[in-house]
């Protein structure tokens, strides 16, 4: 698959956390949000509403700040 880098403001907290995960984990971070933003163009539905619909199915799922930042930092 061919990337092109782009940048993201984000707040303090996630960018120290996508800056000490392992290069695995931040590809599959980049797979996900390009996948989210190509479906939110063809949906025509903003990124804000596709982000908060990824955040409501996952705290509905369990996932919490803490499990979150767990899974983020696994070997």
């Amino acid at each position: 698959m061919e990337t092109k880098p782009i940048t993201l403001y984000v707040n303090p907290e996630a960018a120290r956390i996508f800056e000490t995960v392992s290069i695995e984990q931040r590809r599959k971070i980049e797979a996900l949000l390009s996948l989210k933003l190509t479906q939110a163009n063809r949906e025509k539905r903003t990124l804000e509403e596709i982000m908060s619909e990824i955040s409501q199915t996952a705290q509905e799922r369990g996932l919490t700040p803490e499990i979150l930042d767990s899974i983020l930092h696994e070997d």
